[in-house]
């Protein structure tokens, strides 16, 4: 028989290391790959692994990702899917917003009851990889587990990063800590694979993934007030549950900081690239019915284009650009993730540009971008260069901002023509 899962799909908090991305949108809402949205990866890998029936809790900066799914996700009405936004409120039992992970499942377990499951699969709402869920979800079948934890071997460079877990050979997770120094690494090795361990992959950390059976998550929500599953549910569980690791070795990371939504995206255009878009995996999100792509004397090279954009740039190179982009002549762009527009040119826009000067929306003639990520619906103007490196300081202005040497433009900022940022 078929077993009956419900997927939840933890929708962030305020995502301050990925401002100024967050300062009008929640973490899942941020574009990736010139068309989609962080959330789309989660629930893509539900609807690849025929799990249709999907949750996403969300309390902070939340009306874009609202407006997304909304407009993304429809069902026909004999499949009783759904993907449905659970947002945070407040009632006469619950005064407080989301105080965390586990605090958000538990205030909303009065509409989870609602549902009929005999698994909840738990997912984060701003990582990047491909999973088919049914795999682990037999595993924890096949192990009699109470609790799954998915798991990725990682080196000790970057084990001091995670949440470490130790599992013994039967897959059965015995402790567990939070970052740990490197000097007490030694003892969080955990059993790995051979071909893991020839190259020093011998800790396993957490990825945020979870699957508990319906009656232990229950128990725990009612038995305990701990707000965090990494940092309070798990450490407690693994004495009391049958808690085990699921080890995946496929490509995953956490869009945690700018730095790495950055490289997530540039790898996207390598020849072949971790994260693959163009395999039998689909890959679903809002069908805009856009132009096609129209390119002009322009020279491109590893460069994805989404659709709707005009480009007449001298060279686009190693770069994302964005649906509905407008690159004029002259212009060369390396290293970039141009997130594109929500909108095209208005009669009144070109009114301002004819009679005024003001820039219309993309870039400009003979610009210089390099090493930046320019947000949703920004204008920057005529021979305008914008060369992020590590030699520019960390700060927050008002058009921009720069962090560990990538120029983030903010939503729609105003890039006067001849402006210098490097």
């Amino acid at each position: 028989m078929k077993q009956k899962i419900l997927a939840v799909i933890l929708g962030g908090g305020q995502g301050t290391r990925l401002y100024p991305l967050t300062q009008e949108r929640s973490k899942p809402a941020v574009p990736i790959g010139g068309k989609f949205r962080l959330v789309d990866i989660p629930i893509s890998n539900c609807l690849n692994s025929g799990i249709n029936k999907i949750l996403v809790l969300t309390q902070f900066n939340s009306a874009s990702l609202n407006s997304h799914i909304k407009n993304a996700y429809h069902f026909d009405i004999f499949s009783k899917g759904f993907v449905e936004i659970l947002a945070a409120d407040q009632d006469f039992d619950n005064k407080n917003w989301y105080q965390g992970t586990a605090d958000a499942v538990r205030k909303s377990q009065k509409h989870l009851n609602k549902f009929e499951y005999d698994y909840l699969l738990i997912l984060s709402g701003d990582q990047l990889y491909q999973m088919d869920f049914n795999s682990m979800i037999e595993f924890h079948i096949k192990h009699n587990s109470d609790i799954s934890i998915a798991t990725i071997p990682v080196v000790a460079e970057d084990a001091t990063g995670f949440g470490i877990l130790k599992a013994n050979s039967d897959n059965k997770i015995t402790a567990f800590t939070e970052k740990p120094n490197a000097e007490v690494l030694p003892d969080w090795k955990s059993e790995v694979s051979e071909k893991n361990k020839a190259v020093g992959k011998e800790y396993l950390a957490s990825m945020g993934i979870y699957i508990f059976n319906r009656s232990v998550m229950k128990k725990i929500l009612e038995n305990s007030d701990a707000n965090d599953f990494g940092k309070e549910i798990i450490p407690a569980a693994i004495h009391h549950y049958n808690t085990t690791s699921f080890e995946f070795n496929g490509y995953w990371t956490d869009i945690g900081t700018i730095r790495s939504f950055f490289e997530a995206n540039i790898d996207l255009t390598r020849d072949i690239p971790q994260f693959n878009l163009y395999g039998t995996h689909t890959f679903f999100t809002n069908s805009r019915m856009l132009p096609p792509t129209k390119i002009m004397n322009a020279v491109l090279d590893h460069v994805i284009l989404a659709e709707g954009c005009i480009i007449s740039a001298e060279r686009i190179e190693t770069s994302i650009v964005g649906i509905r982009s407008r690159i004029d002549t002259g212009t060369v762009m390396k290293n970039c993730y141009m997130m594109g527009a929500d909108y095209f040119s208005k009669h009144q826009d070109f009114e301002n540009f004819i009679h005024h000067g003001t820039p219309l929306l993309g870039i400009g003639e003979n610009c210089h971008i390099e090493n930046a990520i320019l947000d949703k619906n920004c204008r920057i103007g005529k021979n305008v260069t914008i060369k992020g490196s590590t030699n520019l300081q960390n700060g927050d202005y008002e058009n921009y901002t720069v962090s560990d040497g990538i120029v983030i433009i903010k939503k729609f900022a105003v890039i006067p023509n001849g402006t210098v940022i490097a």
